[in-house]
């Protein structure tokens, strides 16, 4: 009772502290405004205040004062009108000064107080924390952070109701704190309030809409404890009504608990414990009965399981377990996170991955996948375990021809969408990852080519991180193991090797795109800008080859590396103008879709910017500009800007200029000039080819006239003078 006295005395004392500041605030606007009235009667309130307070201090004191003498001196004061306006503004900026420099002094205080008690929080000392922070907020009653940290100190110490309090205090503070319905948010679920704790965290989504992952986490965490909660409660009732199967998991599990026994007797109760799981309901009795201590209190267990080299039994032993905690982990996430909290299974899972033993290895795998299939495992996985050696194992499974191959696979793509994972793939990447990946590249007619082409795959998905792509654009063996890799197609390939070849264009298209970061800077690491010079020429002649390629997937792609390792490289462009490669794209624009038309393009421009070659071929392979009239028409404004570009580059070949008069070319760009386009880099190419057209072909001008244009034409010829 008299905690709850003391906490309605802190609400009154904090309510009549907030009023006393709104009653200044009025006073201050009143004294402020233009209407005498107004003003006059704010002063007549103030000297009231002052007077009121004043008295009050006195009695406080209990100072003998004469108050007929103060009183009089009021009076006179008011009736000779001696204090002005602006007199008992200086007052109240006195009051205000005084008052600012006492709370200044507080809130010093109360931050050292703060910083000593988060000292003590870091250190575990929760009890002194706690204090340091009740000592602060007798300083300063409003600071938020004071209210939010205690809470947290309070959940420290399981005390939720006195964290619920102090949350509510710091959004009296400050009504859209976060950390305060984060921290009532846990203390709510640590009582078993679903529905409240819900509420908390629905509140941060509405303050902050950018913290959705957060939302999502405290939401599923609520929702997974009370899952948890019920499926206790129906596995309790149906051990209390005697149902067999409940009964038989407890029996089971006391005899496996029994010391000192063979460790076939352990392996065969294992076997009949798995077959007795059946449902969420077994699982969760098997939880509830200790389950998952069956490694750290029975040594034997423990033993056979841990064994560096096993012997047939822990073979068998090993295998048992891991049936076992793939018929309690399937579908129920507190099992699955309950096990990765056993120090033994953390430890061993990638020892058991390397063990070479394949039951072991594809029971291992088995039990992995059920936590990479979905998010809340994954993240599991990426919490519990140090993953930076994951990565080259999981990869020497493409070497399996069974179905550990497809199963490491599997886990490796579903890890790669966890940014975690990414992060800790880099530790291992270059003394490690790398020299197995190009091995394996460098085999690719002797592996499991269809894990090989999903590992590549995997490889280029990693090069979103940054770190990663640097890494593996600067690895030499790798850009060799990829041309091996191309090389080897021509000999004759099968449909996998499709794939395989398929995927390493994939690759190199990500890894290139280093090569247009330092290009577009004009500057970037010296050796990156020559290892793209050394193996350009080679690139892209393997490219030029697969463009005869049967697999319109093979060309895109090939296509694709042309346009981004063709501006590192001018040599690399003559090799391909020689070689015909604008017939070969002016062919395949023909009838190819967007995002071909996007490298195809693209490829052009590089090509057509300064080699007078390609803008001749252009013209001869392109009649009347058709395919880039139509690619001019593209919703893509990517393609529209590259076409410009080109039909620029080819309109200084002779006659090129006049072949498009009577087409819709003037109309065209100058829509896009015109601001169509939202790209200004589109509206620049756009004008330019406009400019370039008139100046080439005259007769241009009139279309132009008729569609009041000459104002575009006009401004775009700065442009041209600037080129």
């Amino acid at each position: 009772m008299l905690a709850e006295a003391d906490q309605e005395q802190q609400e009154d004392d904090f309510q009549r502290f907030l009023r006393r500041v709104d009653d200044i605030a009025n006073l201050v606007q009143g004294l402020n405004s233009a209407d005498p009235a107004v003003k006059e009667r704010t002063i007549a309130e103030a000297e009231k205040r002052l007077h009121d307070q004043e008295t009050s201090r006195e009695e406080e004191s209990k100072t003998t004062v004469n108050r007929t003498v103060i009183n009089t001196r009021a009076s006179d004061v008011a009736n000779a009108e001696a204090v002005n306006a602006d007199g008992f503004l200086a007052i109240l900026e006195k009051d205000a000064k005084e008052r600012a420099k006492r709370r200044k002094r507080n809130e010093h205080l109360a931050n050292a107080l703060k910083e000593k008690g988060n000292d003590a929080f870091r250190k575990g000392d929760y009890v002194v924390a706690i204090q340091r922070y009740t000592e602060g907020l007798e300083k300063l009653k409003d600071k938020q952070e004071l209210y939010t940290n205690r809470a947290q100190a309070y959940l420290k110490m399981h005390e939720c109701e006195k964290a619920i309090t102090d949350c509510e205090w710091a959004l009296k503070c400050n009504e859209k704190c976060i950390k305060a319905y984060f921290l009532m948010g846990k203390a709510h679920l640590a009582l078993k309030h679903y529905s409240e704790s819900r509420q908390c965290y629905e509140k941060i989504l509405q303050i902050d809409p950018q913290k959705e992952t957060l939302f999502k986490d405290c939401v599923n965490e609520v929702n997974l404890e009370e899952k948890r909660m019920k499926d206790e409660e129906r596995a309790m009732k149906e051990v209390q009504s005697g149902k067999l199967a409940a009964l038989s998991i407890k029996e089971m599990l006391q005899k496996l608990d029994r010391p000192e026994q063979n460790i076939l007797y352990y392996t065969g109760g294992i076997r009949l414990l798995t077959g007795a799981v059946k449902d969420c309901t077994e699982q969760t009795l098997f939880r509830t009965n200790n389950g998952f201590s069956i490694l750290k209190d029975n040594e034997i267990v423990r033993r056979g399981f841990c064994a560096e080299r096993k012997n047939a039994a822990e073979v068998d032993l090993s295998v048992s377990l891991l049936f076992l905690w793939q018929a309690v982990c399937t579908g129920n996430e507190e099992n699955q996170r309950l096990l990765l909290t056993q120090p033994d299974v953390n430890a061993q899972l990638p020892k058991l991955l390397s063990s070479g033993v394949l039951e072991i290895q594809k029971e291992t795998l088995a039990l992995i996948s059920l936590y990479s299939e979905n998010e809340n495992g994954r993240r599991l996985l990426v919490r519990h375990q140090d993953l930076t050696k994951w990565l080259q194992i999981l990869m020497t499974f493409v070497n399996s021809t069974d179905v550990r191959a497809s199963s490491a696979m599997n886990i490796l793509s579903d890890l790669t969408k966890e940014e975690r994972f990414k992060t800790q793939c880099r530790v291992m990447l270059s003394t490690g990852v790398l020299p197995l990946f190009t091995q394996l590249l460098t085999s690719a007619k002797l592996v499991n080519q269809t894990a090989l082409a999903h590992c590549i795959g995997i490889m280029g998905n990693l090069c979103a991180d940054v770190v990663i792509r640097m890494q593996m654009a600067e690895c030499k063996e790798c850009w060799q193991a990829c041309l091996k890799l191309v090389d080897e197609c021509f000999d004759g390939s099968t449909p996998k090797y499709q794939e395989c070849l398929f995927a390493v264009l994939g690759l190199m298209m990500n890894l290139l795109l280093e090569s247009n970061v330092i290009i577009q800077q004009s500057a970037g690491p010296e050796f990156f800008t020559l290892l793209f010079q050394y193996f350009a020429v080679d690139i892209s002649g393997r490219c030029m080859s697969l463009l005869r390629d049967k697999d319109g997937r093979i060309v895109t792609r090939a296509i694709g590396v042309l346009s981004r390792i063709l501006p590192a490289s001018s040599s690399a462009v003559e090799e391909v103008v020689k070689g015909g490669v604008v017939k070969k794209i002016i062919k395949v624009l023909k009838a190819g879709g967007q995002i071909t038309s996007n490298y195809g393009i693209k490829t052009l421009s590089i090509c057509t910017r300064s080699n007078r070659q390609a803008q001749e071929d252009l013209v001869k392979s392109d009649k009347r500009f058709s395919v880039l009239l139509k690619l001019l028409d593209s919703e893509n404004e990517m393609i529209v800007g590259n076409a410009a570009f080109c039909l620029g580059q080819c309109l200084v070949v002779p006659g090129a200029a006049t072949s498009l008069l009577n087409s819709s070319v003037v109309m065209i760009l100058l829509k896009h000039a015109g601001g169509d386009a939202t790209r200004t880099s589109v509206q620049e190419n756009a004008a330019i080819a406009l400019g370039k057209l008139c100046v080439a072909e005259p007769r241009h001008i009139f279309q132009l006239r008729k569609l009041n244009g000459l104002a575009i034409l006009n401004s775009s010829m700065k442009y041209i003078h600037s080129i």
